[in-house]
């Protein structure tokens, strides 16, 4: 049997954690009110979204604007030949 480590952690203290993952899987699943993401996470996340939609709108604003229904009159283009 191997030695533990020594460790500072929070995580080794938890009595729920029985160090088998489908244990705190399943904790986990039955309490989702206890369980949330670190600040740090939310924070890094939320800067990536607005990124993501910056470049988003700087795309659409570069692209070439098509019309998508062009007015061509009395002609609706369904009986060419």
């Amino acid at each position: 049997m191997t030695r533990r480590k020594k460790t500072r952690s929070l995580a080794d203290k938890v009595q729920i954690r029985t160090g088998r993952r489908k244990d705190y899987k399943k904790w986990r699943h039955e309490n989702p009110d206890q369980v949330t993401s670190s600040t740090r996470y939310t924070q890094k996340k939320r800067q990536q979204r607005k990124i993501q939609a910056a470049r988003k709108l700087a795309r659409q604003e570069a692209g070439q604007s098509i019309a998508i229904h062009p007015e061509q009159g009395s002609d609706t283009g369904s009986s060419e030949q």
